[in-house]
């Protein structure tokens, strides 16, 4: 059979694909990180990530949903000049939020890291976040007009090498260099993070470069500046609105965390820790079955926008419908599956006997997530992007309220964070999907999109749980062990949806 490469099906398994490949890379790259450095120092470096999400929110979450959605408009419509006009436009000002936020990290960063962050050793990895921010938005930007057009194969090989430069990077300088002081130590994992941006960065230009000259524009192709402009930011303003609240919603959270904690009565260095711990190990082992997802919600924004400037509603209803169901059929085995092996492979890998640790309400709260990422998705393809700002703070709020009160009452500590994330993430769902079925009808088939794979997800996970333990009791070697209950559980669990007649293939033909 041959593949329709202008296809959502063949967009997402590309994506799929090197999403995998991607998660794999990193979660082996954490593997080996949090040997070399500690949970300590994980701890500190997790820090600095909220402000660097903070400043991504700042300069490009919105410009590359507005180039994504856009350059998919003007493609569908042959308006090839205007594709090219787009990014253009995007990138002179993206480089001109990086210049304004830079004026005000750099020479700030010593009070944001002792005042905000509440530990200066995390000054010298924030002002080293700087250069690897300026090339990580001209890379998504980049990356972003590719999707746009539906060329998904060049973005996809560049972030392969891209992630196999920046583990090779920063595990080759961390063995190299330490011993090293903590603060040295994060400033050495963003030198490293900078190494693979460089190479993304440059590949992707160089790339979109070299098509341009095949590219040539038919008269009238164009669009007036002024008008491209107020477009680029109409679609742009509510999204980079929304994610710099949110990012600014679940930084204060990641930095409340420790905080609200050692107000509790915990040690620094243990609630440090213990904050290495969960956002560092446990849930990076949870969010490895997010890699569908993932592409799925970079596939389907472009689908969905060319559907909407095409017309065509019933398409919109059905991708959003499938894409529902194939998160359910994917994501709550993989999850069920974790449950109940996930404190071993964690510990295993990690060797941290607590990674792995409040592993049960942590995969509810991812399991939703992944649902609310794809309806958040759908949307922003629908042109719905102040419905999923507004669902978006709403729910941020909540989640900050949870982190506030729960972590700073003794004996309560990380499940203060880990309700207000399976609260949050529920509301978000419930909201989103009421708004995707006002724009597009859509009336999702329960049974087949949500009843049938939880079940047979519950009893994958039972089973499994049941026979790891028993195998394990007997003698049998632990890897072993995991090994034959992934297997069983696999069989187990396709064999249970066949059962109700839901065929899993049938959800992924995705036109």
């Amino acid at each position: 059979m041959k593949w329709n490469r202008a296809s959502l099906l063949y967009s997402t398994m590309i994506l799929t694909g090197v999403s995998l490949v991607a998660q794999a890379v990193g979660f082996v790259y954490r593997i080996f990180l949090s040997r070399l450095i500690g949970a300590e120092v994980m701890g500190l470096y997790q820090l600095i990530l909220p402000v660097y999400s903070v400043m991504a929110a700042i300069t490009a979450s919105g410009l590359t949903v507005a180039v994504s959605t856009l350059s998919s408009e003007y493609h569908a419509l042959r308006q090839r000049g205007a594709v090219r006009q787009l990014l253009r436009t995007a990138l002179r000002l993206f480089a001109l939020l990086w210049a304004l936020v830079a004026a005000v990290v750099f020479p700030g960063s010593d009070a944001i890291s002792v005042y905000i962050l509440g530990d200066a050793r995390t000054q010298l990895g924030l002002v080293l976040l700087l250069p690897c921010l300026l090339l990580t938005g001209v890379e998504n930007l980049n990356k972003h007009h590719f999707y746009g057009i539906g060329e998904v194969r060049l973005p996809a090989a560049v972030e392969l090498g891209e992630q196999f430069i920046r583990a090779g990077a920063v595990l080759g300088l961390l063995t190299l260099l330490l011993p090293q002081y903590p603060e040295r130590i994060v400033g050495i994992i963003v030198l490293g993070m900078l190494c693979s941006e460089v190479f993304s960065a440059s590949t992707l230009t160089l790339l979109r470069r070299r098509r341009e000259p095949g590219c040539t524009a038919p008269p009238g192709s164009a669009e007036p500046p002024g008008r491209l402009r107020w477009r680029l930011c109409r679609t742009a303003a509510p999204i980079g609105a929304t994610a710099l609240l949110n990012t600014l919603m679940s930084s204060v959270n990641a930095v409340l965390i420790p905080q609200r904690m050692v107000a509790a009565g915990m040690e620094v260095s243990e609630a440090i820790s213990s904050f290495g711990v969960l956002f560092g190990m446990t849930l990076p082992l949870l969010m490895l079955p997010s890699a569908f997802i993932n592409a799925l919600c970079l596939a389907i924004v472009p689908k969905l926008t060319e559907c909407c400037a095409m017309g065509d509603r019933k398409s919109c209803r059905d991708k959003v419908g499938k894409a529902l169901a194939a998160t359910s059929v994917l994501t709550l085995p993989a999850l069920a599956l974790l449950v109940p092996l996930g404190p071993t492979i964690g510990a295993a890998l990690f060797q941290d006997p607590r990674a792995g640790e409040h592993i049960l309400p942590l995969s509810i709260g991812v399991a939703l997530s992944c649902y609310q990422s794809v309806l958040a998705s759908a949307l922003n393809g629908v042109q719905r992007q102040n419905w999923a700002a507004a669902v978006s703070l709403l729910c941020g709020g909540v989640q900050l309220a949870f982190t506030w009160v729960g972590t700073g009452i003794p004996g309560v500590g990380l499940y203060g964070y880990i309700l207000g994330f399976v609260v949050s993430s529920a509301l978000s769902v419930l909201v989103e999907l009421a708004l995707v079925a006002r724009c597009t009808g859509l009336r999702p088939a329960l049974f087949q999109a949500l009843t049938a794979p939880a079940l047979a997800a519950l009893l994958t996970g039972l089973c499994v749980n049941l026979l790891f333990h028993s195998v394990v009791s007997m003698g049998l070697e632990v890897p072993v062990s995991v090994l034959l209950s992934l297997v069983f559980g696999g069989f187990l669990y396709l064999l249970t949806l066949r059962v109700q007649g839901v065929e899993p293939l049938k959800l992924f033909r995705l036109r």
